[in-house]
């Protein structure tokens, strides 16, 4: 009967002197709960790290997509006003073409020095931006260079152009339009 009256504190105490060890495991899960989360407490705190996750890989996602955006816009604006500097180059060689023109008393030799000197000004733009001539007069036949229009017979050797009709040309080391010529033909 005395344990009757005993508060839980008491009782708890008491087994544990009589060695009664289930006395200890209340007392024990008590401590463990304090240091130990809940697991509501622990799917609270998943939740909110996968929500942190989630929004910064949204943020990862936008911000991807708005690269990839301006890098689209940067590479059509470099199709579309790539040219810009050569065109701005070649506008002085227009403005003397118009000028001879526009003269009214042109001789044919001040015509003549007026088209010298746009032609000038024309092959140094092309000098500026390494538009080069091909002009392989006797040099071996490149097909990747050149266009062979005819062959004709020749003392030089075969395979060997023999006459340019019209001038190839290289921007850097590509082929913006192979030289058109006349090959000299094998002897027979």
């Amino acid at each position: 009967m005395q344990d009757h009256f005993l508060n839980q504190d008491d009782r708890k105490s008491q087994q544990a002197e009589n060695g009664d060890p289930e006395g200890l495991r209340p007392e024990a899960e008590e401590a463990a709960g304090e240091r130990m989360p809940s697991v509501e407490q622990l799917l609270r705190q998943a939740e909110l790290q996968a929500q942190e996750h989630h929004d910064a890989w949204l943020r990862a996602k936008a911000e991807t997509e708005n690269i990839r955006r301006r890098a689209q816009v940067d590479v059509a604006n470099a199709h579309k006003y790539g040219v810009e500097s050569f065109a701005d180059a070649l506008l002085p060689v227009k403005d003397s073409l118009e000028a001879a023109l526009a003269a009214q008393n042109n001789t044919v030799e001040s015509l003549r020095s007026g088209v010298d000197l746009t032609l000038r000004q024309l092959k140094a733009v092309f000098d500026k931006f390494n538009l080069n001539e091909i002009d392989p007069t006797g040099q071996k036949f490149d097909p990747h260079r050149h266009q062979a229009m005819s062959m004709v017979e020749s003392e030089q050797e075969p395979n060997t152009v023999v006459q340019v009709l019209q001038k190839g040309y290289v921007l850097h080391d590509r082929v913006v339009r192979p030289a058109l010529v006349t090959v000299a033909r094998p002897k027979q």
